[in-house]
């Protein structure tokens, strides 16, 4: 009878027990909430609510293109490209318009089918060829801000404003329409992830390729896929940024990249690939959202946010190393 008794404590407590991951969720939540009580409470204007609204208007610039992100470094790979592909989409579909005469419409179209062909192309590169991703995407990265500055000679390209831009750039009641979107976008991603077979092995490419090919998982689609994904909303975000800016720019989404990889790592993704949540990037995004805003809030240099950035990939990642060898 004690056996037993202890048998079914031990059973109880094994069930009671939070992975890793849920654990690294609720501590980012936490800590999330108390940066935005301390502060809330050094400064009266950050618990407005109109800078709670910049701040998740700010969070969305993220959020959008974090989302397939995720999905990249789940499936061990990475996504260098995707500040200069913003900038670089925003100056298509501003060349589109004023050099060539699209309309709104078409111009729409055919810069997020670009950004999708772009994506699926480097997927292919990587999944054909076995080119790191690291390297496709870094050529991508010169190749994408090289293009925009040769294309506008470092100038804006101005884009005349219509309805949808207008929409764009402005609110659904109080809240600014990019945060509508990523939220959006957001609970597509998180159903994709965890309640379909594409996102089954998409974790599943990122624990052991081999033993997925070897399981019949078409690896080299699943890249594809992935990649094209980031492809299509960096275009998408190059489109809200351009509405934003009432033109497309070379120099927009500059280091962009990083505080994204930054928000999915933060957020408890594993670098190495096989595991991560679209909730922790979410947390993740946010809590660099709060504290860029706080920091230029609290009149702090704003080239320290380079600083803390790099602080925060560090410590991100060492807190994912030592976590995934205690669960080895």
């Amino acid at each position: 009878m004690k056996s037993k008794g202890t048998s079914n404590g031990s059973s109880t407590k094994s069930k009671l027990r939070l992975s890793p991951q849920r654990l690294n969720e609720i501590g980012l939540a936490v800590a999330l909430l108390l940066i935005i009580v301390f502060l809330s409470l050094r400064s009266p204007f950050f618990a407005s609510f109109a800078n709670m609204w910049a701040i998740l208007g700010d969070a969305a610039l993220i959020g959008i293109v974090a989302w397939p992100e995720t999905l990249i470094i789940i499936a061990g790979d990475i996504d260098l490209s995707i500040g200069p592909a913003v900038a670089f989409w925003s100056v298509i579909l501003a060349e589109l318009m004023a050099k060539f005469h699209f309309n709104l419409g078409i111009a729409i179209i055919l810069t997020l089918f670009g950004g999708w062909t772009v994506g699926c192309f480097a997927g292919w590169l990587r999944g054909r060829f076995g080119v790191p991703s690291f390297i496709v995407t870094l050529g991508l990265w010169s190749s994408f801000r090289g293009a925009a500055q040769f294309m506008t000679n470092s100038l804006p390209v101005s884009i005349n404003q219509s309805g949808l831009m207008n929409f764009l750039s402005g609110k659904i009641g109080p809240i600014p329409t990019p945060a509508v979107l990523m939220f959006v976008l957001f609970f597509i991603f998180a159903f994709i992830a965890r309640r379909t077979t594409f996102g089954r092995t998409v974790y599943a490419v990122g624990g052991n390729p081999r033993a997925a090919m070897l399981a019949g998982i078409n690896v080299i689609k699943i890249r594809v896929l992935i990649f094209g994904l980031s492809g299509l909303l960096s275009a998408f975000l190059g489109l809200v940024i351009a509405a934003r800016l009432s033109s497309g720019t070379s120099s927009a989404a500059q280091g962009l990249e990083f505080t994204v990889i930054t928000a999915v790592v933060v957020g408890g993704t594993s670098l190495s690939g096989g595991r991560g949540t679209l909730l922790g990037t979410l947390l993740g995004t946010l809590f660099i959202a709060v504290i860029g805003n706080g920091l230029i809030i609290l009149g702090v240099n704003s080239y320290f946010q380079d600083v803390l950035t790099g602080f925060l990939i560090v410590g991100a990642v060492l807190i994912n190393t030592i976590v995934s060898r205690r669960r080895e």
